[in-house]
């Protein structure tokens, strides 16, 4: 049996760590930073792939691969980029016995080594919009780690296009922003704040940066995934021209967006509680586990026999429901671990439904239903299991998420003045809904003096700024303040 977790309360990074290890979803690597991804973990972003990938594709974009090893040079033809860069890439100097005549980076993102094969093939307004993404890994170079939110190297998906205007590129980053919203409320309930990050903020060598902001239940910031506006940055580094209509050479417009192994730990600080994972539906590999419960050996066959009846039954309704998954459910006819010890297990391990199963059940033909984030056992009659199952899962999809918003928003806090923030900050934690004056050095002095850093600026439904109508909470600035959101982060 696992150790036991750190209550929440008492200490969140060690409870994080205790259930992403105990949950058997990561371990540590033996080099430093790394993470191994073990089967439990990595099902969950399988699931991730799966709806991310559908989403993707239907906007028109395809999956396409590019190496991991990038040209020194390619690196340094972007200034912005290399400078915010710098800190965390990894070199290679020495391969196949010698050293290199150019060295070759690690790929921390891959805007410029897809470039050169963008400059290759664009060559006509007709080649355009040319919409590519790419399922890989990246390494940063990290000081400080933690599993899943911060590693040396972690998996992702990069979506990289290219377009013939300033606005057509601006349209797709926006589409682009969308999709992340609507995929990590209704895919991982988790509820994101869509917003546009300031300018020390944004991606190296981007336009502008958009992102979305989920709030961990300790009132901590998470980045959940972003999608930039390149312009024509890294077009006029690597001369990607095409001839347009009028006949005239120009430079490409291009966004990049990507989001990463980050959101399993974004899933996992948001829903989970002190006994382990709790998992929302959509990404579950097994839904239900139906535990026969088997005081002596020879009512092992009557309770066996009824559990797989129990299962068949409860496959063939989900089917007829047609959930937009395939729902999995496994029978536990293990018989060296007690009862008990299944039940903290999938607790653990974030099984959205368990059945408990035996002869006085099967006396009366009733089970025990218990779903993983109430954790209330409820006595339903076998007849009604298989139906009552389908509408548990939806609800409890729903539920998680709207679990999750109403905790943002009882954290979510406005002020207008910095002295107010900052007692507020220390006292309650949460998001702070601020007027915002978009001065840069004032940003780095709150930053420097509170820790709290500048999440995104709130954006109207056209995606501008949305307006504050009343001075700057740190400088005082009457005009031209924006609302904006400050947080600590991970």
């Amino acid at each position: 049996m696992a150790e036991k977790i750190t209550p929440r309360a008492e200490n969140f990074s060690e409870w994080y760590q205790d259930v992403v290890l105990q949950a058997k979803l990561a371990d540590y690597s033996p080099v430093k930073g790394c993470m191994v991804i073990r089967p439990n973990g990595y099902s969950i972003w399988e699931r991730i792939q799966k709806e991310m990938n559908d989403r993707i594709k239907a906007s028109g974009v395809r999956n396409a691969y590019f190496p991991m090893f990038i040209p020194e040079s390619f690196i340094k033809k972007e200034a912005d980029h290399v400078e915010g860069f710098a800190p965390q890439v990894a070199v290679v100097t020495y391969a196949g016995g010698k050293d290199l005549d150019e060295k070759l980076v690690v790929r921390p993102t891959s805007e410029t080594i897809i470039n050169s094969m963008f400059a290759k093939w664009i060559q006509s307004y007709r080649d355009l919009p040319l919409l590519m993404n790419q399922w890989a890994n990246v390494v940063r170079w990290e000081m400080r780690t933690r599993l899943f939110l911060r590693t040396t190297e972690f998996l992702w998906q990069e979506g990289h296009t290219c377009h013939a205007t300033l606005e057509e590129a601006e349209l797709f980053t926006q589409k682009m922003l969308k999709v992340y919203h609507e995929f990590s409320e209704n895919v991982l309930a988790m509820p994101v704040i869509p917003g546009m990050k300031s300018e020390a903020e944004k991606f190296a060598g981007a336009l502008r940066t958009y992102c979305i902001e989920a709030m961990m239940q300790d009132g901590k910031a998470l980045q959940a995934g972003t999608s930039h506006n390149l312009s024509d940055h890294f077009a006029k580094a690597f001369d990607t021209m095409f001839l347009d209509k009028d006949g005239k050479q120009k430079h490409v417009f291009q966004t990049s967006w990507g989001v990463s192994t980050r959101l399993i730990g974004g899933m996992i600080m948001t829903h989970s509680d002190d006994k382990g994972l709790i998992l929302p539906p959509m990404l579950a590999e097994t839904h239900v586990v139906i535990v026969p419960i088997v005081p002596k050996a020879n009512m092992a066959p009557a309770v066996y026999e009824a559990a797989d009846k129990l299962a068949a039954a409860i496959r063939e309704n989900i089917e007829v429901l047609k959930l937009p998954y395939k729902v999995g459910v496994q029978v536990d006819k293990d018989d060296t671990k007690q009862a008990g010890w299944k039940f903290h297990e999938y607790e653990l391990i974030g099984i959205p439904v368990r059945i408990e199963l035996g002869p006085r059940d099967l006396e009366k033909a009733q089970a025990v239903f218990t779903r993983r984030d109430k954790g209330v056992k409820e006595f339903i009659p076998l007849a009604d299991l298989p139906a009552k199952i389908g509408v548990e899962l939806k609800e409890m999809q729903t539920e998680l998420l709207e679990k999750a918003r109403s905790h943002r928003e009882q954290n979510t806090h406005s002020v207008s003045d910095y002295e107010t923030f900052k007692r507020e900050l220390d006292e309650k934690g949460g998001f702070f809904k601020v007027p915002w004056g978009l001065d840069r050095q004032a940003e780095e002095q709150i930053k420097e003096e509170t820790k709290a850093t500048l999440r995104c600026i709130l954006l109207d439904d056209s995606f501008k700024p949305i307006e504050a109508n009343q001075p700057c909470f740190k400088t005082g600035k009457k005009e031209g303040t924006v609302m904006a959101i400050f947080a600590r982060s991970y």
